[in-house]
């Protein structure tokens, strides 16, 4: 697996409501670049609000809940993204021991969480609290840093470093 088949994932995002990514180019182009310049092999994550945005675009408007992973090496280069676990309206099951085993596969040091709340509100839950908690705990047995959880809905996401939950 090449890093353009785990970023370009062809998954909706949040311009759904007004056109689909795979019959709009433009988007479909725009979404593109900015792949190109913020998750490259070799491009360090300097900027968290790119990669805020980057992120709302790919899970704002899905209608059901999933869980990514941004992957990241010891200098917070980019290593993948991916779309991990899909669930239902109002949730999704997120495996501790799947995520552990591709953060082994992609041979990482730090990892960034994201998912979406199709009700639209960013505010965790407990379930979400927990799991970002319990990967936290599991991942820190492998030296494997969370630098942050990302809720997207609508309006401003939810970012539980800077609540400061992790």
């Amino acid at each position: 697996m090449n890093l353009s088949d785990t970023v370009a994932d062809g998954a909706s995002s949040a311009l759904v409501r007004y056109a689909s990514i795979h019959e709009d180019p433009l988007i479909r182009r725009a979404i593109g670049v900015l792949e190109e310049r913020l998750f490259k092999r070799g491009a360090a994550l300097t900027s968290p609000a790119a990669v805020r945005e980057y992120l709302r675009l790919k899970l704002a408007g899905e209608p059901l809940e999933v869980f990514a992973v941004v992957f990241l090496d010891t200098r917070h280069r980019v290593l993948a993204f991916e779309p991990m676990f899909h669930g239902t309206i109002d949730g999704t099951s997120v495996y501790p021991r799947a995520v552990l085993k591709r953060v082994i596969e992609h041979n990482c040091a730090a990892v960034i969480f994201a998912h979406n709340h199709p009700s639209g509100l960013t505010e965790p839950s407990h379930a979400d609290k927990a799991i970002t908690s319990r990967l936290k705990s599991v991942l820190e047995l492998v030296d494997v840093r969370v630098l942050d959880h990302f809720i997207f809905g609508e309006g401003n996401p939810f970012s539980f470093a800077e609540a400061g939950l992790l």
